[in-house]
């Protein structure tokens, strides 16, 4: 099978590659270019330790959308989560029409998932199962794919567990071995994302620390997308215990601050994509459990559908800090049902 790896430069694409390689595939590399920090050297070098072919992409100008959605999110108070935005607008598509171009007959990537079915009403659905490496788990970064990528996917890295992989990365020689993971945003390297905002937007204005308890004002914050719902540090309010962002309100431009966090039963959420099953009718509801963060432990929920892509979720239990402009991803057991931003 001729495959096209999209090829980051680091540990994980460049094993993922390797592994196919050894399974008798074709395999050639992509690197989708997104921006200025896009590590095309690495992708080379990764290319070149394994001898295969690398064609580079220019997709800097889908990526545009992604920037422009990540500013307009945080300036209304939100939260984004901008890879997983990127990943169906321009990412994988950009490898996925890359491939079809060209003659590949599969994409492949270095995510710890995996490809999977799942039966819907009598019908077999091509969905996302959870990585065997639970630590490392990306499927809600991938729940937004839509169907004509995930025909087309291989996911190599589904069944291996990270520490594994380096190590028989190390063992085949590959330089990328030793390579640190980057937590950051890839196009903000430096991690400042209110200075990132500010540079385009101007400066945000100060506004005010309101206390939900009672409605006092109790400081003033230096602009609203230097906070996020839960945060507690850096606030600079000195109060006699310890207290937290409850709330984000841009029409206000006021920060809400509570000493007990915000805790939520019910969350909205919208724009949803379905991939393991087909949208239900309106008012149905479905058991299920949700990841309302990327690092969060699935919590147990019923999903109420609203129709037009839109749910709301009853949690069990409440939840702290949900934060809108995340998403809310859905699973039966290990295998993902449907996802959507969190209103």
């Amino acid at each position: 099978m001729r495959v096209l790896v999209g090829m980051s430069g680091g540990l994980d694409s460049t094993y993922a590659a390797l592994k196919l390689i050894n399974e008798g595939h074709d395999v050639e590399g992509a690197v989708v270019i997104m921006h200025e920090h896009t590590e095309i050297n690495d992708s080379r070098e990764a290319a070149q330790a394994l001898g295969i072919v690398l064609h580079e992409i220019d997709a800097a100008k889908e990526f545009d959308k992604v920037k422009d959605n990540f500013v307009s999110e945080y300036s209304r108070g939100r939260t984004p989560n901008p890879c997983i935005v990127c990943n169906p607008w321009v990412k994988f598509r950009a490898l996925a029409d890359f491939a079809r171009n060209n003659g590949f007959d599969k994409i492949a990537t270095g995510h710890y998932a995996r490809c999977v079915g799942y039966f819907d009403n009598g019908e077999e659905r091509s969905t996302l199962g959870r990585a065997r490496d639970v630590r490392k788990d990306q499927t809600y970064m991938l729940h937004r794919l839509p169907a004509d990528i995930m025909e087309m996917l291989l996911l190599p890295l589904g069944d291996e567990i990270k520490d594994e992989v380096r190590e028989k990365a190390r063992n085949a020689g590959l330089r990328v071995a030793e390579q640190r993971e980057s937590q950051e945003i890839c196009f903000i390297p430096n991690g400042d994302y209110a200075a990132y905002i500010e540079d385009i937007k101007g400066p945000f204005p100060e506004g005010n620390f309101v206390l939900d308890d009672d409605g006092s004002i109790v400081g003033r914050h230096k602009g609203l997308i230097r906070y996020t719902v839960g945060q507690r540090k850096g606030l600079g309010v000195a109060y006699g215990e310890r207290i937290f962002v409850s709330k984000i309100d841009a029409d206000k431009n006021e920060i809400h601050l509570s000493t007990v966090g915000s805790y939520s039963d019910r969350v909205g959420i919208s724009d949803i994509v379905f991939l393991g099953i087909s949208e239900p009718a309106k008012g149905e509801q479905r058991h299920v459990e949700v990841k309302l963060r990327y690092l969060a432990k699935p919590v147990v929920a019923t999903a109420i559908f609203l129709g037009n892509s839109r749910a709301e979720l009853v949690l069990d239990t409440p939840e702290k800090a949900v934060t809108s402009g995340q998403s809310a991803v859905a699973y039966d057991g290990d295998v993902l049902l449907f996802g959507g931003f969190i209103d």
